[in-house]
This record gives structure tokens, sequence and C-alpha cells, in this order.
């Protein structure tokens, strides 16, 4: 894989500050992101297992929807690497969603190829920006799917 995503402290503080406000608030706040001419996208929650740690990361991230399904994108700014949480929810798939005051049981799934395709378009219609970063990158960007659990 290519170059490590450069987390510096500033972009860790923005994160941090988000997730806390997003919590405090039940999702009242800090639940969206502005997209330059469209509407602003939704951010959800997301609580994976460390497959080293095994303790429990959580990340804000835009996600959309497909029916009753929920999707995410592996994106990481187009870097050459899957994002932390990506590689968490391949080896723990079952996850926590937090969209709003609702916590969601729910399993994740990278899309496969045919699926992708179609969900591909569903994700960058929300947020065009990760056609750009696809284009930066090396790697597929998966796109993960989020099923409830019953």
């Amino acid at each position: 894989m290519g170059e490590k995503y450069p987390m510096d402290a500033e972009m860790k503080a923005a994160i941090d500050e988000q997730l806390s406000v997003f919590r405090e608030t039940d999702g009242r706040q800090a639940s969206s992101v502005s997209v330059p001419g469209r509407p602003d996208a939704p951010v959800l929650l997301l609580t994976t297992t460390g497959r080293k740690s095994g303790m429990a990361r959580t990340t804000p991230l835009i996600f959309c929807r497909d029916g009753e399904r929920l999707l995410l994108v592996a994106s990481l700014g187009g870097y050459d690497r899957h994002p932390q949480w990506y590689l968490n929810l391949v080896e723990h798939p079952e996850v926590e969603v937090q969209v709003g005051a609702d916590q969601i049981r729910m399993r994740a799934a990278p899309a496969g190829p045919d699926e992708r395709e179609r969900l591909w378009r569903v994700v960058t219609e929300v947020y065009p920006t990760y056609a750009r970063y696809q284009d930066e990158t090396v790697r597929e960007i998966p796109v993960v799917t989020l099923d409830r659990l019953v």
C-alpha cells in the first residue's frame, strides 16, 4: 500500500469534537457535513470492535440510505490504504450505529462487485467527492452495506 493517511492533531481534534457534540446532543448537532452545491450529507456514528485491541472504536462517517440498508464508503480521503474502521468491521462485522438518538445493532459487509457498481452511484450522488477520491487512489474504494440485526 501507499503512503499513510496523515491524521494530524488538528484533524483528530475536529473529529473528536464532532463525536463529542453528536453524542451530547443525540445527533441534533454535528450530524451532517456541508457539500458544496448540494444538500448537507448526513453523518452517523459507527462503533466497531478493534481487530487487534478488541476495544470499541467510534468514528463519525457520512452515510447514505439504500432502502432499509445504510451505506458507508471506506474512502480515507483517497489514500492508498483502507481506514482502520473498515479493517475492524471486516474482522468483526457486528457493529453499532447511532443515527440521531437511535442506536442500532447492524451487520456490516463490503458490497460485492456487481452491487458496488450500483451503490457507488448512490453514494456519489450524496457526496460527489467520493468520485475524486477514487480517481486519486490505486485501490477500489469499498462501499459497505449495513443491515439491521433482528
